[in-house]
């Protein structure tokens, strides 16, 4: 019989956690988080082509979605461009204040599905369809009460904003209530493509928001500059084009939840039914998120309003490379999107480890991507900004911006994919303290600092936004490595 000696030499080999042994903590230095945030090590019942394929399948319509419909929002910006500079800051004013009111009904649609994955993973198609009726009621509920709020307040939130020139100030004021008047619709199909995403399910949600698109630039094509024998409506225009695409989008969607797909199924009788377990469920989860939110369009604001103070044309400038800047967030949103389904999923089946691995392949997946748009964003910046405008100050302060935007590709992609994830997991709480400090602290005290203490000016303020990536690129990877999102209850 071997003795005491020879059994510790057998076990020697194993790790502390096979001996039950808790494994000795030790300290990982930048190298060594960010080379463990990247590996994925799948399980030996769970192959690498099974993870990809998982992947794929929700990433690509996402992704393909969010390309049409930043490219959609990038053909709108051009039309506009084409009655000035004013016409163009006059659009972005309104982009925040818009943003802010959407983050609280669009909070709780993250908190709602992180709960359908779950159940999805844990097959409890009841709870899942209780927490979609749930959502949606919550979603329309909050709109209808938010839009009218922004139709009453729109020229007092322009002038918030920073404009001060009569034209930009009537243009955005008209902007914004004719996108006030469909913002209901637009909560419903937002709230809809949540409940679908949660089931792994994006390709549907990414049809009618491409039709939704399409009517957007041809309504915009028509009525901005007078087209076909329709008005020229100018910004006003614009805003049809938004708010028809937002309505089409609505009625599809409708239709996709009311015929119903193997897991949700919309009963507009269970709508008027209040759940108040369930609710609170998705309130526990969506309250952070929707103080993420909250923080992150409140710092957007103030980071608007550094830049507002540089003038029309540099605020133009810089809407102008934001739009751009903005169509490479489909790279880390479709993975994000990937992220968070398949680690809400994973949990649902107590498989973290398998959830672990997805993550971190969807990770390295938008990295590859992520340097492919910034080598396209130094080679084609330049024409890119000169579609915008012929203006030559624009083109070359713009192009300077690209090199920027190029610049912050593998960040932005990496943390847009570890908050997903962190979301998926119910770790909201996580993602709402990362946005608090690199949105609502650094990026806008920074910008200020540069700007009048520095005097760099439109570049001061993109270099800030460089930093803000980068912290929440850092801390996203150090909370997803930490695997403290594991033990979150939902």
């Amino acid at each position: 019989m071997p003795g005491p000696d020879n059994d510790n030499e057998k076990r020697s080999g194993e790790s502390p956690e096979a001996r039950g042994v808790a494994a000795p903590k030790t300290k990982q230095n930048v190298l060594e988080i960010v080379k463990k945030s990247f590996s994925a090590q799948f399980p030996d019942d769970f192959s690498h082509k099974e993870g990809r394929s998982n992947i794929v399948t929700i990433a690509w319509p996402a992704l393909l979605e969010s390309f049409l419909l930043h490219l959609a929002s990038m053909v709108n910006t051009m039309m506009v461009g084409g009655l000035g500079p004013w016409a163009i800051a006059a659009v972005g004013y309104c982009n925040q204040p818009r943003m802010l009111i959407a983050a609280v009904f669009q909070a709780f649609n993250t908190g709602a599905t992180a709960l359908i994955a779950r159940a999805k993973g844990a097959q409890n198609i009841e709870e899942a369809n209780t927490i979609m009726h749930q959502a949606i009621m919550f979603s329309m509920s909050a709109s209808i009460f938010l839009a009218v709020l922004g139709y009453v307040y729109a020229t007092p939130m322009i002038i918030f904003m920073g404009a001060n020139e009569e034209a930009t100030i009537a243009g955005a004021t008209q902007y914004m209530r004719i996108v006030m008047l469909t913002f209901p619709a637009n909560a419903f199909s937002l709230a809809a493509t949540a409940m679908l995403r949660g089931i792994g399910i994006t390709r549907v949600s990414m049809v009618y928001n491409v039709i939704a698109n399409i009517m957007n630039v041809v309504i915009g094509f028509l009525f901005i500059h007078g087209r076909l024998g329709f008005p020229a409506l100018g910004v006003s225009g614009a805003a049809l084009g938004l708010g028809g695409g937002q309505v089409v989008a609505m009625l599809i969607a409708l239709y996709v939840v009311l015929r119903g797909t193997d897991v949700l199924k919309l009963s507009l009788r269970r709508l008027l039914t209040i759940d108040k377990a369930v609710l609170r469920r998705i309130i526990n989860i969506g309250t952070p998120a929707m103080f993420e939110q909250l923080c992150m369009r409140a710092g957007n604001i103030m980071f608007s309003k550094v830049v507002a103070s540089l003038g029309t044309i540099a605020f133009a400038t810089h809407q102008i490379a934001m739009n751009i800047h903005q169509m490479t967030f489909m790279n880390g949103q479709a993975f994000g999107v990937s992220a968070t389904t398949l680690l809400g999923q994973s949990l649902g089946r107590k498989r973290p480890d398998q959830g672990k691995a997805l993550v971190q392949l969807c990770r390295r997946y938008a990295l590859y991507i992520s340097l492919t748009l910034a080598v396209l964003m130094v080679v084609f910046g330049r024409p890119l900004i000169a579609l915008y405008t012929n203006e030559a100050g624009v083109i070359s302060t713009g192009f300077t911006l690209m090199w920027i935007v190029a610049f912050l590709q593998p960040l932005q992609s990496s943390q847009q994919v570890l908050a997903g994830a962190l979301r998926g997991a119910g770790d909201t709480k996580a993602v709402a303290i990362c946005i608090f400090i690199g949105i609502v602290v650094i990026r806008p005290i920074l910008s200020y600092t540069l700007v009048n203490v520095a005097g760099l000016e439109l570049i001061g303020v993109w270099l800030a936004l460089v930093v803000d990536q980068g912290t929440r690129s850092f801390y996203t990877m150090w909370r997803f490595v930490s695997d403290k999102w594991r033990t979150i209850k939902v």
